[in-house]
């Protein structure tokens, strides 16, 4: 297994080296938050990141060279991307980058490695712009709109919850889940009898809750990360709302279980991952991650892995380190990750089935799946 060791940089920077790092190494750049609100998925993602590392090391690196994944962190925030990804670019010559970070700071950045035509990939971050900075940027999580659709179908068809109130978080996240959602409902027989807004730093939800009490809702769709779901999900059991909980991938890890506790059960999430699956590639995932970090695998974890393995696939189709040959190795490659089958169409999105899970006795477990070809096409310009 792969040495690794830490150097502490300017701005709250980490670089992260392998402990032998030579000139035979292909150099990855990965931003993402290691400190801050978001220090918990940043963990989660480079974990995910650092076993595809050591995996495809293992064997043999690619193209004869080994992996060398160089970290910083971004904080989640783009005042500290940007320059990260100047940095990346300019002092550290990366073959190829990847976020490992939320929209924000993603948007910002990807514009950075457009134009300094570095191959760029977004592991689960899902603002529509991100990919439409340009040809050099891509996409192995699922775009926000296209999650939103699918929640969308999980409530209005395999459900058959028709009432529904719609909890949205005010970032690009919460817009982009909240806006795909509502443009195909009409398809399912969904009327939205009420809508509420709250922010990232809320933790206290009285009013609303006391609100959607009184809306007596069939479903709640909520659009929020697992740190606000939680309290918010809390809130809504001790206030005597009973309507089931649907939710997507910013739920989906255990922390929100472990803080949200017995209200948690019950909640229903569109993802990436199934903790159910007999796949062995996941399963060895699983059990290496929770090995890593003493808890259960997650969709940050598993989406910082397929990132690595797909931006691996590009390096070895490209044959060198070669910044054009590597992205138009990405714009044709096909790659059996633990998120899916993943590939990308002509604006850098990635089209594949999701998992519906579900939490039962604590822990997530397989609901089903959505396959729906046409519901989950992203759009390609």
């Amino acid at each position: 297994m792969t040495s690794w060791k830490f150097s502490i940089a300017a701005v709250a920077a980490v670089a992260l080296t392998a402990s032998a790092a030579s000139a035979d190494t292909i150099k990855i750049g990965f931003n993402t938050p290691q400190t801050g609100f978001a220090a918990a998925d940043g963990k989660s993602v480079l974990t995910g990141a650092q076993i595809a590392i050591d995996t495809v090391n293992a064997a043999g690196g690619v193209n004869g060279k080994k992996l060398e994944l160089i970290v910083y962190d971004d904080q989640a925030k783009p005042k500290f991307a940007v320059p990260i990804a100047t940095k990346l670019i300019q002092q550290d010559k990366v073959a190829m980058s990847i976020s490992g970070s939320y929209s924000a700071p993603t948007r910002a950045s990807a514009g950075v490695y457009q134009n300094a035509k570095v191959p760029y990939v977004s592991a689960y971050a899902v603002h529509p712009d991100i990919t439409r900075a340009g040809n050099y940027v891509f996409r192995t999580g699922i775009l926000g709109s296209v999650l939103g659709k699918a929640a969308a179908k999980l409530v209005g068809d395999k459900l058959g919850k028709k009432r529904v109130v719609i909890t949205i978080m005010k970032n690009d996240y919460g817009k982009a889940l909240a806006a795909g959602f509502k443009s195909v409902m009409a398809n399912y027989g969904i009327q939205v009898i009420k809508e509420y807004q709250y922010s990232l730093r809320d933790r206290q939800f009285g009013p609303i809750v006391s609100s959607i009490k009184g809306d007596n809702p069939d479903a709640i769709f909520d659009t929020g990360y697992w740190f606000v779901a939680a309290p918010f999900v809390s809130q809504l059991r001790a206030g005597g709302v009973k309507a089931v909980v649907v939710a997507q991938e910013g739920y989906d890890g255990v922390k929100f279980i472990e803080i949200a506790k017995k209200a948690a059960e019950g909640v229903i999430i569109v993802t990436a991952l199934d903790r159910d699956s007999k796949n062995p590639a996941v399963r060895q995932f699983m059990t290496e991650f929770k090995k890593r970090t003493g808890y259960g695998a997650d969709m940050v974890g598993a989406s910082g892995h397929a990132a690595v393995m797909v931006a691996a696939a590009a390096l070895k189709k490209a044959g060198s380190t070669d910044r054009a040959a590597i992205r138009d190795a990405l714009a044709s490659i096909k790659v059996d990750a633990i998120t899916g089958t993943l590939s990308f169409n002509a604006l850098g999105e990635v089209q594949k089935s999701l998992k519906v899970q579900e939490v039962r006795e604590g822990r997530w477990r397989f609901h089903s799946e959505i396959v729906d070809a046409k519901l989950l096409t992203p759009p390609d310009k």
